[in-house]
């Protein structure tokens, strides 16, 4: 198993396991090459791979010294074995080397799993965006985590 950046090289590796990741943001292919593009805000995309296979990626972009996590996804194969929080820690350690301050996301509220997740790794729930997701209407749970 090996954490690194994502590179525009990975795209199509970041949009299949997106894809197949029914809990995970859906984007373009504009939007993921957006993550790589000079007039796009500061962005950080890391992933997991094994023995060549995208396993997981995270994405998550600066705003001044707060970053919001855009993107989550967790190949099946490999949920509920750590992997989810080991990509968690080390892009939560990247952006506090950095000088963040605090990073926020929001998830759907049936999402349990990735709710236990979060909230493992210290982020507490901060508010709703009522009826935010569509496909189906559900609201949205904010978390944000003030970082040491």
């Amino acid at each position: 198993m090996h954490i690194r950046a994502a590179t525009p090289a990975d795209i199509p590796a970041l949009m299949d396991l997106e894809k197949a990741a029914l809990t995970a943001s859906h984007w373009s292919v504009e939007q993921y090459e957006a993550l790589f593009s000079e007039n796009s805000p500061k962005r950080l995309t890391l992933l997991i791979e094994d023995a060549g296979v995208v396993q997981a990626f995270v994405v998550g972009r600066a705003t001044e010294r707060e970053w919001e996590i855009e993107n989550v996804a967790v190949a099946e194969p490999v949920r509920r074995r750590g992997r989810g929080t080991h990509l968690l820690q080390q892009f939560l350690g990247l952006v506090a080397r950095q000088g963040a301050q605090a990073v926020s996301l929001e998830v759907r509220e049936s999402n349990r799993a990735a709710r236990a997740l979060y909230e493992k790794c210290g982020f507490v729930e901060a508010g709703r965006r009522i009826r935010y997701y569509h496909n189906p209407d559900e609201d949205a749970v904010t978390y944000r985590l003030i970082l040491p």
